[in-house]
């Protein structure tokens, strides 16, 4: 199993949002804890509330980190009766941040949950705890002392790691020779994640070849009528004029995305996240 590198290493993931001093308040809670720490923000710009977005971001980004403490809050429930979590994953790293679904994909990316445990030793926590920022309060110091050696049994009492919240990710549906998905992810350039996986794509269409041409099929919708557009499928934006649409492998996960050469897929197709697509191979 990897070990720990020499200086304890941290990851970072919030909704704060990339204008917020909340994350900067946590790095210094964390900081303050573990002076030596190397702490990588993955992102603060997760849709506010958006539990999925940040599963799916944090399971894609820790494979490529070192073994260390991984602490994501996107928490809705904070203040309610949710528990506060951490978890071991095979690979040696630990998760800290609520238990609402958000750690679990990323801890099962790293070989699986081992171990889990609720957070209730407050001696772990800051002095005073408030009812709406868990993320400094509780979150954030329970990482760096981990991150900075304090033993995983001191934070809190043994918990089934069948008990978690899990919610599934969304898939794709192969029927009648087509593809039947849904948007999964927007990112910063329009770009729109497809929900399932290449193979699925290339079982529908028994090939993936560059310039093979799939039909996107968008349902009438927010008052804009059912339409059927002809895109093929690349393997590089290049390979389509710019403000040209195009099929492709997003390299982040390994699945189809709808893409615009130099422009915004979600604005051109007026797509946001959930809505449904289907992908016919011509």
């Amino acid at each position: 199993m990897p070990r720990m590198t020499e200086r304890p290493f941290i990851s970072f993931l919030t909704d704060f949002g990339a204008t917020s001093s909340a994350p900067a308040v946590c790095r210094g809670v964390m900081l303050g804890i573990a002076p030596d720490a190397r702490l990588v923000d993955i992102t603060h710009a997760i849709r506010p509330f958006a539990v999925r977005d940040g599963a799916f971001l944090l399971a894609r980004s820790v494979p490529y980190f070192p073994v260390g403490v991984h602490v994501g809050v996107v928490d809705p429930g904070v203040g309610t009766p949710r528990r506060p979590v951490a978890l071991r994953a095979a690979r040696g790293d630990l998760f800290v941040g609520p238990d609402n679904g958000l750690l679990v994909p990323a801890a099962e990316s790293l070989g699986g949950i081992v171990e889990a445990r609720t957070l209730e030793n407050p001696a772990l926590w800051l002095a005073t705890v408030s009812n709406t920022f868990h993320g400094r309060d509780i979150f954030s110091p329970v990482g760096a002392w981990l991150a900075a050696g304090t033993p995983f049994a001191q934070v809190g009492p043994l918990l089934d790691p069948a008990a978690l919240v899990r919610f599934p990710m969304p898939g794709a549906t192969l029927r009648d020779g087509g593809l039947d998905s849904s948007i999964l992810l927007i990112d910063a350039f329009g770009n729109c994640r497809i929900a399932g996986e290449t193979a699925d794509l290339a079982t529908a269409a028994g090939n993936l070849t560059s310039g093979r041409i799939f039909d996107l099929v968008l349902p009438a919708r927010d008052g804009r009528p059912a339409s059927r557009t002809p895109i093929p499928w690349v393997a590089t934006f290049c390979e389509v004029s710019p403000g040209a649409p195009l099929l492709f492998e997003d390299a982040d996960y390994a699945g189809p995305a709808l893409g615009i050469n130099q422009g915004s897929a979600a604005e051109r197709f007026g797509l946001t996240i959930d809505d449904a697509v289907r992908l016919e191979p011509t």
